[in-house]
Formats: C-alpha cells, structure tokens, sequence
C-alpha cells in the first residue's frame, strides 16, 4: 500500500511538472515582429495620339491607370498597373504591367520622380499588334503632406507588331499607403488577445474585405451599331473585389469583372469607387450602397470611350463566422447612355479585421497570421486556336493573388492580359482554389496544384462566349523570406470554343502574413 502511495504521488509530481512546462512555453511563444512596407497608390491620365487607321480622324484616347508601388529603399520603388481606355474610341481596351522607378526629393516638398511600365494588352479593335508596351516617364511632383501630384513627359509604344506609339503629357495623383506584415513564415500562428496587446501589434484594426462574385448586365440600350448583337441580351460575368475600410462606415473598392457568357467573348470591366457600410441585427445583415467610375468594354460593346459609371446598392448575411452571402443590384452606363444596362448579382465575401488587436464594433478573444501570395508570371500558350488567323504561340503577363484558407489550402484571382504573339486584346479573369504542400527538399521548395476558371475573350483567341477552365501543377522555390521563383504546367480549355491547349509559365512570388482577429 505505502508503494503505491509513492507510485502515485510521483507520477502527481510528474504531471504538475509536465503542465508547468507547457505553460511556460507557451507564455514564452515569441509574438511575431511587427514590419511595415511603405508604397503608395497612384492614379495617372495621359492622352495618347492614335496612328490612323480605319477610323478617319480618330481622337486622342484618354489612358488611365492605377497602381499600387512599394518602396525598395529610400529612393526606388516597384509595383504592378492596369490601364484602361476613358475617353476616345477605344473603349475595352485595357493592360496589366510592372512598374520600376526612382524618386529623389529635391527639397521637403519637391521631387523628381522618373520610371518605366512594361506590361501587355490591347483591344477594342485598336492596332495594338501582340499588346506588349513600354511606358517610360519623367515628373516633376509637389508633395502636400496626405497627397502629392506630379505631371512631366511620358512615351508609349506598342512595339510587339503594334502601330501606337508617341510623346505625350501625363499627370498622376499618388496617395502614401504603407502597410503592416509579418513573416510567412508565422502564418496559421495564433495567440490570445490578451498576449498580442502586450506587444506592438495593440493598435486599432483596419477592415478589409474580399468578394469572389457572379454578376449579369441585362443590356438595355446600345449602340446602333451593336444594339443586333446586344441589346437585350444578359451579359454574365464573374470576378472579384477587394474593398478597404477608410472609418467604420466608409470604404473604398476595386472591382474587376470579365465576361463569361451570353455575348461574344471580350468583355470586361474595371471599377474603382466608394460606399458606405449599414450594419443591423448585430452586425449579421448590412447595406452597402456604392459608387464607382472605371473603364469597360470589348466582345461586341460599343462602350465609347469606355468610361463607365456604376450607381449599385447590396444586401449581405452572415452565413458564418466572418463569410457573407452578397445580392445586388444597381446600373453600369456610360455617361452618354450610348451603352447602359441593369446589373445584378451574388457574391461570397470574407471580412477581415486585420493587423490590430481592438476594435469599435467587436471585441476579439484571439489572433491569427493570416498568408497572402502575389504573384507575377509570363504565361507561354502553345498553339493557342485563332478564329480566323493561323493557329500560333501566344503569351500573356499574369497576375496572381492568393489568399491562404489553412497552410496547405488557398483561394486564387487572377488576371492576365497578353503581350506576344499576335493577340492584344485577350485577357483573363479567373477565380478558383488550389493545395500546395508544405517547403520539401531542403525546405525551401513547395509544390503545388490549382484550378481556376472565369472568363477570357479577345484578340481573335478562339474562347466562345468566354467560359475557360485552366488546371496546373507546379513548384516554388524559395530565394529568401519573401520571396520565391515559381514555375507551372498546366492545360487551358474554352467551352464553346477552340482553345484547348497546354501552357507552361514562369515568374516570382512575393509572401508574407497577415494578423487577422477573430
């Protein structure tokens, strides 16, 4: 009896032991750094001389872009851009590249600003040849504190087979947006609330919002020369948009849409615009009313110059957890009502409170890092089918954004717009899911594969109504904490169309995390 009395109060000691070892470890888990990456949005407008073609006489078209740039250093920066057609004839056409640049303060508030965007696209049946351009320029800027705009001397040219190309004036207005992040490395790491408010985390979070959603335009005014292949028809279309949170009710969007049936392939829109966010029955159902501007056009939509405006107003539920269910409904016109359609639609949309510990709305109980993915890429279509001309390579320059569900499981948007190979005006809007394992071989490579579809038209591609399906397989390999080379082969097919064939592509990845509260 006085054994097992012993037995017993040793394996007591044991367990208290034990007990007071984890917890000690985990008090002690390192709360991950706190980092922050300085950037800025920027906004431009430049007037581009159109070559004479088969329009006589054809104005100038207004090309505007935005941007998102992250600075490297002090002076140089780098980022991506899509432009689109605002005012001419040309509306539809639309491009995706990469920025480069160097700005140098001359004094507090003066500075030269001088840079170079390589990108890829075209449309709207413009002579955009295989839709590859440089954009070089050179500004002289004034910064007001919260804002600066600068104007100066800019050249583009098509030089891919393309006959646009020319000098001219560009203005812009950027606006400094730095933000919070973490290493990769902690993403899935979860701590208290209580413990992350002891660190420098404990500041006021910043909503953000993510929506994959389908959406139709029942087209109800066109052209006269497009109102027979148009009018009356619904255009459905599938994108995505991401929507930051300026105070608790406020918030700014960007929405980009492509076309994946009900017209001919070609169509996509890109939005950008503010709301404001009503919130009943605890923060479960809200109203969202927007307003956004942007450009649009292609797949037989006569859109003018292409500039769009778009009045639209939502109603969401909370399904669970921080996923909303999405309705809406509201216009997109131009301001001419030369093209003007009622538009409707759902969407699935994820809310985030990140890179914070407190809030006005909700209190949270825990914390966790949260991993995102952006990735630039060169697709290679071998043989992509034409409509009419011969069947040849096409490549197009991508854009890739993914959003981790676990470590192994992602949500992917992605868009692409080509640059070589006789086919300007194709572009992609895709969404989808893909698994990728944990780093192998050394730990710095991770193979993956995912499957994405939406919709894709133009350049004479031969993709039906839009509708594509594109599954790959590939691998990352990493160069350091933030960065990692990506490589993928995969198969693209149309539905209702010709293209049907494989692809390989090549580019980088750029990673970090996120904390989100929960």
């Amino acid at each position: 009896m006085i054994f097992k009395d012993k037995i017993l109060r040793h394996l007591f000691l044991l367990i208290i032991v034990m007990l007071s070892s984890n917890y000690s470890v985990a008090q002690t888990k390192k709360i991950p750094e706190k980092k922050t990456q300085k950037g800025f949005v920027k906004t431009d407008f430049l007037s581009i001389n159109m070559p004479e073609t088969q329009i006589l006489n054809e104005p100038n078209m207004g090309f505007s872009g935005i941007h998102y740039n992250i600075y490297l250093n002090e002076n140089f920066y780098t980022g991506v851009g899509i432009y689109g057609s605002v005012t001419g004839k040309r509306g539809g056409f639309f491009t995706l590249g990469i920025n480069a640049g160097f700005k140098k303060y001359l004094n507090e508030k003066l500075y030269i600003d001088t840079g170079f965007h390589f990108g890829g696209g075209g449309g709207a049946g413009a002579p955009d040849g295989g839709g590859a351009f440089i954009l070089p320029h050179v500004n002289l800027g004034h910064d007001f504190k919260h804002f600066s705009l600068n104007t100066g001397w800019s050249y583009v040219n098509f030089f891919n087979e393309g006959l646009i190309k020319g000098n001219q004036l560009n203005v812009a207005l950027e606006i400094p947006l730095n933000f919070n992040y973490s290493s990769y490395k902690n993403t899935e790491s979860t701590f208290s609330s209580d413990v992350l408010r002891t660190s420098s985390w404990n500041q006021k979070t910043k909503k953000t919002s993510f929506m994959l959603h389908f959406n139709n335009l029942d087209v109800t005014k066109a052209n006269a020369n497009a109102a027979q292949i148009i009018e009356g028809k619904t255009i459905r279309l599938a994108g995505f948009e991401f929507a930051n949170y300026l105070s608790k009710n406020w918030f700014a969007f960007l929405k980009l849409d492509g076309a994946y049936s009900g017209i001919r392939a070609g169509y996509m829109d890109v939005l950008l615009g503010a709301g404001y966010h009503f919130s009943f029955n605890k923060n479960r159902t809200n109203i969202l009313t927007k307003l956004g501007i942007g450009a649009g056009g292609g797949g037989g939509v006569d859109s003018d110059g292409g500039f769009l405006l778009y009045p639209d107003i939502s109603i969401e539920q909370k399904i669970f957890n921080n996923v909303y269910i999405s309705l809406n409904k509201g216009y997109l016109l131009t301001p001419s009502s030369i093209f003007t359609t009622s538009t409707y639609g759902v969407g699935l949309k994820y809310y985030v409170e990140r890179n914070g510990t407190f809030s006005d709305e909700k209190k949270f109980s825990n914390g966790k890092f949260k991993g995102i993915e952006i990735v630039l890429k060169q697709d290679w279509y071998f043989n992509a089918k034409r409509m009419t001309n011969p069947t040849q390579d096409m490549h197009q320059i991508s854009l890739q954004v993914n959003l981790d569900l676990n470590k192994n499981l992602y949500v992917a948007g992605q868009t692409s717009f080509a640059n070589f190979g006789d086919a300007g005006a194709y572009a992609e809007g895709l969404i989808g899911f893909g698994v990728k394992t944990n780093n192998l071989l050394d730990k710095n490579t991770a193979f993956f594969t995912q499957i994405l579809a939406g919709a894709a038209g133009g350049g004479n591609i031969s993709t039906g109504e839009g509708l594509i399906i594109k599954p790959s397989i590939g691998l990352d390999y990493q160069i350091n904490s933030t960065l990692s080379l990506r490589s993928a082969l995969g198969y693209v097919k149309a539905k209702g169309g010709d293209l049907s064939n494989p692809f390989i592509n090549f580019g980088i990845k750029y990673y970090f995390s996120f904390l989100n509260m929960e």
